[in-house]
């Protein structure tokens, strides 16, 4: 099924465009992109952390899978909020295009936090006729989804510790304003998603990254990933961006989403055991492991969730 990754390039001359991407070395390089907004050349980008990186281990992913390349709706924003509005204008009008139909979910990633054009996206995808897409939110777009209101409409949400404490502390509105007894470490996690789910805050599923990565289904843990323990990992850039993708993968081939945190959770590690990084390794290094990297579903092409 055809899935659509949603994110931003830190260059505010980056047109909004969409379509499939190949990996070239460390670069994203275009196949089928074309500029939503106008007929600017649409570059190749490179593959350093962030969305970039997220698109390049899920279509990696999805084609040792044998799954279809997921498409990718990119706009340039380096924090002013412009590239990302832009985006949520043109993604509310296609979800209510004929295009968009046999969309299997969206994965929604660095866009700046936008109560406005989040509703916006989801009146957009509400309004649609047929099953609701799945829909996995990480960074800024999960920001968005709480605050909000309508974090229990998303299938799985990617914090870390800390991003989970935000969403476990009911009083904040945005990340900066977590009370601080809610700063919290791996320990921790078991309560913070049981809070957070309790409050309406959260996902249905939560794929909890941190030194042992954690998933949780309505507050309750169903699986947690320590091994193989890598701490050089942890300094490079990206690789939050890289389970992400590769739950994106998974999730795009059909694999139920609680079993799809899990493989992704342990497949990021395996990815990492194979690229035996030091802490000066790009992300894009991971990229040629993602492949040998995968851990093998028990089921493909099951309907989402």
């Amino acid at each position: 099924m055809r899935w659509l990754i949603c994110g931003t390039v830190p260059d505010d001359t980056f047109p909004l465009c969409m379509g499939t991407w190949k990996v070239e070395g460390d670069r994203l390089v275009p196949v089928d992109v074309k500029a939503c907004d106008g007929e600017a050349p649409v570059p190749s980008v490179p593959v350093e952390r962030g969305t970039p990186a997220l698109a390049a281990a899920a279509t990696l992913a999805l084609e040792a899978l044998g799954g279809e390349a997921p498409a990718v709706l990119l706009a340039g924003d380096c924090g002013s909020s412009r590239g990302s509005e832009r985006l949520y204008a043109f993604l509310a009008s296609w979800l209510e295009s004929p295009a968009s139909e046999g969309l299997g979910g969206l994965t929604f990633h660095y866009l700046f936090p936008s109560v406005d054009g989040h509703n916006r996206v989801l009146m957009a995808l509400e309004a649609r006729k047929g099953p609701m897409p799945g829909l996995i939110a990480d960074a800024g777009f999960m920001y968005a989804a709480k605050m909000s209101g309508y974090a229990s409409r998303y299938d799985v949400f990617t914090p870390d510790a800390g991003e989970l404490a935000f969403l476990a502390d009911e009083k904040a509105p945005h990340p900066f304003y977590t009370r601080g007894f809610l700063l919290a470490g791996d320990r921790d996690v078991p309560e913070l998603a049981r809070l957070a789910w309790d409050h309406g805050d959260s996902a249905r599923l939560l794929l909890v990254k941190g030194a042992v990565d954690m998933v949780a289904e309505e507050g309750r843990i169903l699986g947690r990933v320590e091994k193989p323990c890598l701490p050089f990992m942890e300094p490079v850039g990206g690789t939050g961006d890289l389970v992400t993708g590769l739950l994106t993968a998974f999730a795009a081939a059909g694999v139920p989403l609680a079993e799809a945190c899990l493989l992704a959770a342990k497949s990021a590690r395996r990815t990492g055991e194979l690229t035996n990084p030091t802490p000066a390794t790009s992300i894009a290094s991971f990229m040629r492991h993602v492949g040998k990297g995968l851990e093998k579903p028990s089921v493909q092409g099951t309907p989402v969730r």
